[in-house]
């Protein structure tokens, strides 16, 4: 844009400043609902936005969570790295980020075999207690060899697991202990427990931690 004259530039050079200061929330305090995940280092935590998946890396929360709470934050924005003023639990699910060499159970096995025959690279399905009632779901994901490493992407925020989230809360209301586990067969494995604190999330945490 070519602009000629002292004082209309100042015009809109100040119009420009103006724009910028309303347009730049890093700027503002801005309140979000947020999901925890785990930081890049251990002295971090990624705050994912639930509405934009926008993530925040923040070095300190003012309250104890675990991953996977559902926060509602005020997000400082005006120093150097983003700070969180003041946060609210509005749900206590956790995250339970794991690779392990355990064997996968029953029902998770054939949910990838399903999805297999099918040449589907995703699947779901309902499990259920003894007693025939659903206590949770398991989503199986394909690996990707040599192109993307699936569960890494979920540790960090890059393939969010709130839709999951939403669609078990049209079945159960949170919260949730919910699994993320590197297998050793050829699939990323999420188990979706509907009580962590029931005998399906005590069973989990005996064999894959």
């Amino acid at each position: 844009m070519q602009v000629d004259g002292g004082q209309h530039k100042n015009d809109w050079e100040g119009h420009e400043l103006a724009v910028i200061i309303r347009a730049d929330p890093r700027l503002t305090h801005m309140a979000s609902t947020v999901r925890v995940y785990p930081g890049r280092t251990d002295d971090e935590w990624l705050l994912l936005d639930t509405e934009t998946t926008d993530p925040t890396y923040v070095s300190e929360l003012p309250l104890e969570v675990a991953p996977g709470t559902l926060l509602s934050a005020s997000i400082d924005w005006n120093g150097e790295e983003p700070t969180v003023e003041d946060a609210t639990v509005v749900e206590s699910t956790q995250f339970h980020f794991h690779r392990t060499d355990a064997p996968v159970f029953q029902a998770a096995q054939a949910c990838f075999e399903e999805a297999r025959r099918a040449g589907e690279a995703m699947n779901a399905r309902v499990t259920n207690d003894t007693d025939g009632r659903p206590n949770g779901v398991v989503y199986t994901f394909a690996d990707q060899p040599g192109q993307r490493d699936l569960f890494s992407e979920f540790r960090d925020g890059e393939k969010p697991l709130e839709p999951l989230l939403s669609r078990t809360a049209e079945a159960a209301d949170p919260p949730y202990s919910v699994w993320i586990l590197d297998v050793p067969e050829p699939f990323v494995l999420i188990t979706i427990v509907f009580d962590p604190d029931g005998l399906f999330a005590e069973t989990m945490a005996d064999t894959y931690t």
